[in-house]
This record gives structure tokens, sequence and C-alpha cells, in this order.
């Protein structure tokens, strides 16, 4: 049974923590009016069968049936909360604030953990004692509802990296480490705050790269389909990643051109 929290939240009565050879691993979810297509992305939680996971959803006050869903799913979600948010950081700031894993991913509403994604990630953990990485990313569908468009993701290198989003995010983890070192999300980005947080540690990031598609991530999400997206990157390149104005630009109007060509395709 769950405990009713103020502000329509919800916390499951269970303690749970990482055992030796099986970290915790906690998945944040951010949703807005999201009711149509959350079903999916919490059955793909559901059918993992890796089972030392932790799930929070944070929820800007939906209007639509967001919170029904939530409740209807209480026996995979281990807290949500339903309250108004200035947009997905601050709402990811919340998932990691309340959160307890060793590990820490962030799934969109829209998006689906493929079977066996988070225990490949755990095999991987484990094989990396000797050289224990902060940062894990993977490969990811880009998909239009049934359709695969097309795959992405790279192993995390700073020399690409400092010029462009090379990883997925959406098929990353992040050691609580990192949140320690470096701080929260900045809320003052709207679409690009995963990027300019991985921008922080610079070169001296451990990274680690899964070579498996661990999720489909909508075509749809909000960073792949707006133009403010390339103006944001090429703020965070240039205030936190130290990347030269001119280099930045560059960047961005070509970044801006594959874009385009890629639509007309």
């Amino acid at each position: 049974m769950s405990d009713q929290l103020e502000g329509g939240a919800s916390l499951r009565g269970r303690v749970k923590r990482s055992e030796p050879g099986k970290p915790l691993i906690t998945i944040v979810t951010a949703t807005y009016n999201v009711a149509k297509y959350l079903p999916a992305a919490i059955q793909s939680v559901r059918v993992q069968n890796y089972n030392n996971i932790e799930f929070i959803v944070v929820d800007n006050a939906s209007t639509d049936g967001t919170v029904d869903v939530l409740r209807a799913n209480e026996d995979v979600i281990d807290y949500w909360v339903s309250e108004p948010d200035k947009g997905i950081y601050e709402a990811w700031n919340k998932g990691v604030s309340l959160s307890s894993g060793e590990w820490i991913a962030f799934l969109g509403a829209d998006d689906i953990y493929l079977e066996g994604a988070i225990q490949a990630y755990t095999t991987l953990i484990n094989a990396c004692r000797d050289n224990f990485p902060q940062y894990i990313s993977s490969r990811v569908n880009l998909t239009s509802g049934s359709k695969v468009l097309r795959t992405i993701g790279r192993q995390w290198k700073w020399k690409a990296f400092k010029k462009y989003m090379t990883v997925a995010h959406v098929g990353s983890l992040h050691h609580r480490s990192l949140f320690g070192k470096y701080g929260s999300f900045d809320d003052m980005y709207k679409i690009c705050g995963d990027y300019e947080f991985l921008l922080r540690p610079k070169s001296s990031l451990r990274a680690a790269f899964l070579d498996e598609i661990t999720v489909n991530m909508s075509i749809g999400g909000i960073s792949g389909t707006n133009f403010q997206a390339f103006k944001e990157a090429a703020r965070a390149k240039i205030a936190t990643g130290g990347r030269s104005i001119l280099l930045s630009h560059v960047e961005k109007y070509w970044a801006v051109a594959k874009w385009k060509l890629r639509s007309f395709l």
C-alpha cells in the first residue's frame, strides 16, 4: 500500500540500496500531459529483467489523465509527485534529489527501454571495476511510431563532444558522484541542459560505452525538432565547454544545415 503525501505524491514503503555486483539504478522520468504515451514507457521499465531498479516520476501538474496513469502503476513506480515546475531540468533535479541509486538514468515519457537494457548496463559496470566510469552511454533508435528512422549514439570522446552532442542522453547512465561534484542541471536551459551538464567535466570525464541499442526514442522529443536547441548548444559550448565563439557558431550553422538536409531525405 502506498502512502499519499502532500502535492499528489506517492511513496512506496521500500528501502532500496546497491548490493555487491548489483548496483541500484534510478530511472527518472519527467512528465507533462503525456497520458497517451506514458503507459508504454512505464511498461518498458516493468519488463526489465533486472530487479534492483528505483523508478521516480516527476509530473508538472498534468491535467490530461497522466496522474491517473501514475496511480494505476504504483506497483512499479517507487515515487511520483505532481506539482508545477519550470521545465524538464527542474523536474530532473527533483528526481535526482529524491533518488537513492548509485546510477541515475533519464527516460523520456514517450521513450521505451528495450528488453534487457538495464541488465546490459550493469554487466558493463561490473566489467569496469578496474577502470570505474562516471558516465555510460549506449546506442539509441530514433523512431516515428513503430518505424525506426536511424540509430544514434557514439562513444564519448572529448574531442568530438566539445563540438556536438555525440551521445544519446536517453541511453545514458550517470554515476551519482557526478552530481555531487558538478552540481545540478542548469534549469536556465530549456533543451540542452543535459549537454551543458556533461560539458562541465571537460576531458576529465571517465566514460564507458555500451555498444548496444537500449532505447527507442520518439523523434517528437523537443531537442530533435526545435531550432532553439542549436542556439542553446552553442551557448553551452562557449560558456561551459570553453569553445571559441567563432568555432561554436560555425559548428551551429553546420549542424543546422545537416538537420535541414536530413528533413528533406
